[in-house]
């Protein structure tokens, strides 16, 4: 079956598109990358935190690993995916437009995935793959729709926060029929980012067993939404500090380099 992936130049889209390559090897697939999510300027701190987990993947460790040759590594970064994908990965951000659709309709997808996909796809982008589109939302639906669920979650003190693999029908945001959702358990030791990350190894799972029931030629389950819950947006200056002082952090540099580390030679 040939699949379109369309996902974000950050950590947590090259982490689950690790864990989804093996899943999906029978497959072809291509992978489209938006550069960010939203366009609106950013608080300071999510800045920096963009900085570490984007900039500095994308404008210094992955450039600086592709000059050492072929490398035996736990994770591969974008540039060894493109190697992978035989070069099916290519940076895409206005995928609505004219010049996007027709990539896309290139691709010739039968399903199109999205994880963290930084533009909102319209009802042209929609009806290209037979068998639709499934996003994967790093929150739990209905209750938080929209941009960074894991933080607003955290926020409000919540003991279990998720992921949510639901159908995009139209250009509504996460408001799609749900498919599965995954279950994790809060650990207050943990920052904001580290919580982000540990979401996908099972978020890519119920991915994988979507996946499955479509090739076998049925589709999978879909339940509509209930009308609760809310949308939310990035949080301001004074939600992060609100953040703050209930102990939280952003992210934290030693759960950092445990992730940096698994992109560096094995044994290094």
């Amino acid at each position: 079956m040939n699949i379109t992936l369309l996902a974000n130049k950050d950590l947590a889209s090259c982490l689950a598109i690790n864990y989804l390559l093996p899943e999906l090897a029978e497959h072809r697939l291509s992978v489209f990358l938006s550069s960010r999510v939203g366009s609106s300027k950013l608080a300071p701190p999510l800045e920096q935190m963009r900085f570490v987990e984007q900039d500095l993947l994308n404008e210094v460790l992955f450039p600086l690993l592709s000059r050492q040759g072929e490398m035996t590594t736990e994770l591969i970064g974008f540039p060894g995916i493109r190697s992978r994908l035989e070069d099916r990965l290519c940076e895409l951000n206005n995928i609505n437009s004219k010049l996007g659709l027709a990539q896309l309709s290139a691709t010739e997808p039968e399903l199109v995935l999205s994880i963290r996909y930084g533009s909102i796809l319209k009802d042209a982008a929609i009806s290209i793959p037979q068998h639709g589109v499934l996003n994967l939302h790093s929150g739990r639906l209905p209750d938080y729709k929209g941009v960074m669920a894991t933080f607003w979650a955290l926020l409000n003190e919540e003991q279990f926060i998720g992921t949510t693999l639901h159908t995009i029908d139209d250009r509504c945001i996460d408001t799609g029929r749900i498919v599965a959702e995954t279950t994790f358990a809060v650990q207050k030791e943990h920052s904001y980012l580290w919580h982000v990350l540990a979401l996908y190894r099972e978020g890519c799972q119920i991915i994988s067993r979507a996946v499955q029931t479509i090739a076998s030629g049925s589709m999978p389950k879909a339940t509509r939404q209930s009308d609760a819950g809310r949308y939310f947006s990035f949080p301001t200056a004074a939600d992060l500090e609100r953040f703050s002082a209930r102990g939280w952090h952003l992210f934290d540099s030693e759960d950092l380099l445990t992730v940096y580390k698994r992109f560096l030679p094995t044994g290094s």
